[in-house]
């Protein structure tokens, strides 16, 4: 990395830092409107910005509008959580005379921003999740300033969507500081935002390797700060067989639909389809592959990302385990869908089968016994989500096969698909290792906030004090 980048990332989270004991103690009204301001700047150069992200990410206008939507959603969302005073949100318990375990001081448990927060964007959500995306809103409204690491797939939206923001800094008289960007496409760069010591935070979402090293800087610093990263998933998805004899024609298009939309370039892409050794099964794998195969995708955001998703399908055209389902057809702008067959036992065994593949492909896993989809559940480990498809009703089997799908996963449907995800309050976007480091937090929807404060207790506090 070179001296000048090093010097880019010093100044922004300097500049962070010496916002960020003001942005701390700042108003709901002072946050709220800044929120609002964003998501207004937002739209009113929206069609500018998405021509632009356009030509970096080929996604097209139409998912793109809608991911502007979204982000512009989420920070309003957010300024109504400030104004609804959850940030500000504190339990006071009075004091009470006598000796413990009766008697106590007066206590008043409040929340303290952390401090300056680094936010790494994603390469498949160059709005949602980057520059004004959920991070940047939620930590901005938890009262911490951000610097954000922009993504290498789409430096020019990134610096664009920078500028907008910086006006409405500037139209509200608030300090350029509190919302950096640094850029630089090395893992040093990456690593020295981390490491730097006026860091308090770190959001992440990206690669297992990525953020891998990342949070381990984060946790080798002399003081280790919070890492909140997503570094991937493959979303299992089990389908009874009763469900199957009933509606496999609809389901199986849903499917190959979920698999290749955005090009399999979503983190809750169902990668696992896991269903019992039974006729509808097999009927349904057919459906399936016939839905799949003649799908089209548009091109890979990234050339790395490409040869990820070559890579990983490479691997299980060479696994004795696995064998695809169909024959693939010439790839066009994206690569073709792909869907392969890996033998139960195999995948349980094998941990290089259960690799996520990033882009338009899954895997179909068949089962012999309940006893043995739970061995499945059990070995993908952790997953931000897990569908469960004919779960209507309540027996052992169904209830064996909920428990397994809690234990590993931060989000279980039993309708529909996995991606799409809304922003609410009941969201739960993290999962356990390794599809996320914090599998109490969310990066999505309004619990996300959370991440950015800590609790402080403030015993027998005078007036002054607990005014701030």
């Amino acid at each position: 990395m070179s001296t000048p980048d090093i010097q880019l990332i010093d100044q922004a989270v300097a500049q962070a830092a010496a916002t960020a004991d003001a942005w701390a103690e700042s108003s709901a009204t002072v946050r709220a409107k800044l929120l609002r301001g964003l998501a207004d700047a937002l739209e009113q150069h929206q069609q500018a910005l998405i021509t632009l992200a356009d030509e970096e990410t080929g996604l097209g206008a139409g998912r793109l509008t809608g991911e502007v939507a979204r982000t512009a959603f989420q920070l309003r969302g957010f300024a109504d959580e400030v104004e609804a005073g959850v940030p500000f949100s504190r339990i006071d318990d009075q004091a009470i005379a006598g000796p413990p375990p009766a008697g106590r001081p007066r206590l008043t448990r409040v929340s303290q921003p952390l401090g300056p927060v680094a936010m790494f964007s994603a390469s498949n959500f160059p709005f949602a999740f980057s520059v004004l995306g959920g991070d940047t809103a939620s930590a901005l409204a938890a009262g911490c300033p951000v610097v954000v690491k922009a993504h290498s797939g789409h430096p020019r939206l990134s610096r664009a969507v920078h500028e907008v923001a910086q006006g409405v800094l500037a139209e509200h008289g608030l300090p350029s500081g509190l919302l950096g960007l640094v850029e630089g496409a090395s893992r040093a760069a990456g690593i020295h935002l981390v490491a730097h010591p006026q860091i308090a935070a770190v959001a992440f979402t990206g690669s297992y390797q990525g953020g891998t090293a990342l949070w381990k800087v984060a946790n080798e610093r002399a003081r280790p700060v919070p890492f909140f990263g997503e570094l991937g998933s493959i979303n299992p998805l089990l389908a009874l067989p009763g469900i199957l004899e009933r509606d496999a024609e609809n389901l199986a298009k849903t499917l190959a639909a979920s698999i290749t939309m955005g090009c399999g370039q979503f983190c809750t892409s169902p990668g696992v389809i896991i269903v019992f050794d039974h006729a509808a099964s097999e009927r349904f794998i057919e459906l399936l592959s016939k839905a799949l195969q003649p799908l089209t995708t548009h091109k890979m955001l990234t050339p790395s990302m490409r040869r990820g998703f070559d890579d990983g399908v490479a691997r299980l055209d060479h696994a004795t385990a696995a064998r695809p389902l169909f024959q693939p057809h010439a790839d066009g702008d994206g690569p073709a869908p792909r869907l392969f067959e890996i033998e139960a036992q195999a995948f349980i065994d094998d941990a290089h089968l259960r690799e996520e593949i990033f882009g338009p492909a899954a895997v179909v896993i068949k089962v012999r016994s309940v006893d043995q989809a739970v061995s499945v559940f059990d070995a993908i480990g952790g997953t931000l989500t897990a569908t469960l498809w004919g779960f209507e009703q309540d027996t052992d089997d169904t209830r064996t096969l909920l428990r397994a799908a809690r234990s590993i996963a931060g989000r279980v449907l039993f309708s529909g698909v996995p991606t799409g995800v809304a922003v609410t309050h009941a969201q739960q976007h993290g999962g356990p290792w390794p599809a996320s480091t914090q599998p109490q937090s969310t990066s999505v929807g309004y619990a996300a906030l959370q991440r950015f404060l800590r609790p402080l207790a403030l015993q027998d506090a005078p007036a002054w004090a607990l005014s701030e």
